[in-house]
């Protein structure tokens, strides 16, 4: 038998964990038949539901013991939000206006997650008084605020994990330190505070499976300190994170599923087990479309500019997500700067990209697998329009 080297085995275990699953994104001749027949204003994101459906489906089936909760904040389109409650998912929010759009579409505020770590006083107020249970805490001062507010809310803790292999590392801004959480724990149980779970971020497009099962033994661990405290943990929330294809190969859903299946396999029924998906449930299911408003050369140097920009919804290359990007055209590659169309010097999108050197003005621009956090991104800057959403 033929000794692999190892290289051949690094490689055969790099195509066990990614690419295992098809990936479906929005079909490009839906798009591109929508333009023939009613032409085109400004950028647009075209959305087809039936993908979010079955990527919901595929969620729930990879982890039958995990309920997703969408992250609002990915795109808040009420289409897709009534698609999800039609899949039976829940939600979490970030702000009381993500609460009053689920509200006014149907969902109680008692299954509502309120995961924004910090959260003004007024918000926490009004969040419990539409009937809000359940709140995110990560600090000593968080936990004194809403007890002073809600005396009875539900609380989870977010604590911080390892963000390797994430392409946007989160860890930082959130999460109680393990060496604080004893400090919090004591702080609850003297307030006669319910805190009630834990929760944790493993960065967002997380590549490495591995970052929930640490996140998920770091949950159990503080689980028997608040137990030993006299608390009654009974919510895992294991957050978001779950990655879309753009460039880069992924794992798929099924490949980080073992890994948490597993984690959770020894805990008990009285735990309730949530994430918090987001990109993962829409990104797939939509196309942005914008269009080339102009083209120039600089110091032999190529740029193009687009109708949509980092204020236009293109926001999150400025973070180093690259997206496939699209033409009709067919010349040869070359490196192009690309940029939005306001006057400000930031909104510059990416540098040396590849794309066909015959690229023109008005030529369209087609950016698949964007349907998560572009539209949610977009302002009005400069008095540029919002890009619409078309949904299929």
């Amino acid at each position: 038998m033929k000794k692999l080297s190892t290289a051949a085995v690094q490689q055969q275990t790099e195509n066990i964990i990614f690419d295992t699953h098809p990936e479906v994104s929005i079909d490009l001749s839906l798009v591109k038949a929508k333009l023939a027949q009613e032409g085109y204003q400004h950028p647009f994101l075209m959305l087809d539901t039936a993908i979010v459906r079955n990527k919901a489906r595929r969620f729930k089936a990879a982890m039958p013991r995990v309920h997703p909760h969408y992250a609002a904040k990915a795109n808040p389109d009420p289409r897709v939000l009534k698609t999800l409650i039609e899949e039976g998912v829940g939600f979490e929010i970030a702000s009381i206006a993500e609460l009053d759009l689920l509200m006014s579409l149907g969902v109680p505020a008692v299954e509502i997650f309120y995961s924004n770590p910090m959260k003004s006083r007024a918000y926490i107020q009004y969040a419990a008084e539409k009937g809000v249970e359940w709140y995110v805490i990560d600090s000593m001062e968080e936990l004194r605020k809403i007890v002073s507010i809600k005396p009875d809310a539900k609380l989870y803790l977010r604590v911080d994990t390892p963000n390797i292999g994430s392409d946007w590392p989160l860890a930082g801004k959130f999460g109680t330190h393990l060496v604080d959480v004893r400090e919090i724990i004591d702080e609850a149980v003297k307030l006669h505070a319910d805190l009630a779970g834990v929760t944790f971020h493993v960065g967002s497009q997380c590549r490495n499976p591995q970052n929930w099962r640490v996140g998920i033994e770091r949950a159990k661990t503080v689980f028997a300190s608040m137990r030993e405290a006299g608390l009654n943990p009974r919510l895992l929330n294991l957050g978001g994170g779950y990655p879309v294809r753009y460039v880069k190969p992924i794992p798929a859903i099924e490949i980080i599923a073992e890994v948490i299946n597993e984690a959770i396999a020894d805990l008990p029924e009285t735990i309730r087990i949530m994430a918090e998906p987001g990109r993962y449930l829409v990104s797939d299911s939509a196309c942005f479309v914008c269009r080339v408003v102009g083209t120039a050369v600089r110091n032999g140097k190529r740029w193009m500019y687009w109708d949509a920009g980092i204020f236009g919804g293109i926001i999150e290359v400025s973070e180093g997500l690259r997206y496939e990007i699209l033409t009709q055209r067919t010349g040869s590659p070359v490196p192009w700067s690309i940029a939005g169309p306001t006057c400000d010097s930031v909104d510059v999108l990416m540098h040396d990209e590849m794309l066909p050197e015959d690229i023109q003005e008005d030529d369209f621009i087609f950016i698949p697998n964007a349907g998560a956090y572009t539209t949610s991104y977009a302002s009005n800057f400069n008095g540029f329009p919002l890009p619409d959403v078309v949904v299929v």
